[in-house]
């Protein structure tokens, strides 16, 4: 999950930019956006997002799930503040962390739109968040929305290589049409 934190020139010419505080230092890879703006990518705490380049099927055929879990996160993201809390060491080379848009958990958003799905091992120390995941889940199973209105692989299967039959591979297919 591409969260991306701007360094701000800060001069006396501007005003309304906030004061730098003495915050918890971050050490991640990170990269230039432009001259004066760093990205450094997250790993989203208890959620696993489908890839951005990964389908799903529905009856009618495979859909770009990955890239609608991306816009969802991209259009969250450009309409309000973020909150970011690390609470991991690296996975995938990336910081752990819980991330809250507007007071909205994003981990249970993506879930609830059937956009991502819980990781309940990564979870165990977190029984309140393992609660709210889980129920957002059902929430997307019995609505049918997302991925879970056809099939799909979980996004860790993909990584490994595995594709659904209308991605030219061997399928192994998770969730049901009713």
């Amino acid at each position: 999950m591409r969260l991306i934190w701007l360094a701000l020139l800060l001069s006396s010419c501007h005003d309304g930019i906030p004061e730098a505080s003495a915050t918890e230092p971050v050490t991640a890879k990170a990269h230039a956006i432009d001259g004066d703006t760093v990205a450094i990518d997250y790993r989203l705490f208890g959620a696993d997002a489908f890839e951005k380049r990964q389908l799903c099927r529905r009856n009618d055929g495979c859909w770009p799930c990955g890239k609608a879990a991306q816009d969802f996160t991209s259009r969250l993201l450009k309409r309000h503040e973020v909150t970011i809390r690390i609470v991991g060491t690296a996975s995938y080379g990336r910081p752990v962390a819980t991330i809250d848009i507007a007071g909205e958990d994003l981990g249970e958003a993506l879930i609830e739109n059937g956009l991502a799905v819980p990781t309940p091992s990564f979870l165990k120390a977190d029984p309140r968040r393992t609660s709210l995941y889980e129920a957002a889940y059902q929430r997307a199973i019995a609505s049918h929305v997302g991925a879970h209105a056809g099939y799909f692989l979980n996004p860790a299967d993909w990584r490994h290589g595995r594709r659904l039959a209308c991605e030219g591979s061997v399928e192994l297919m998770v969730g049901s049409v009713d």
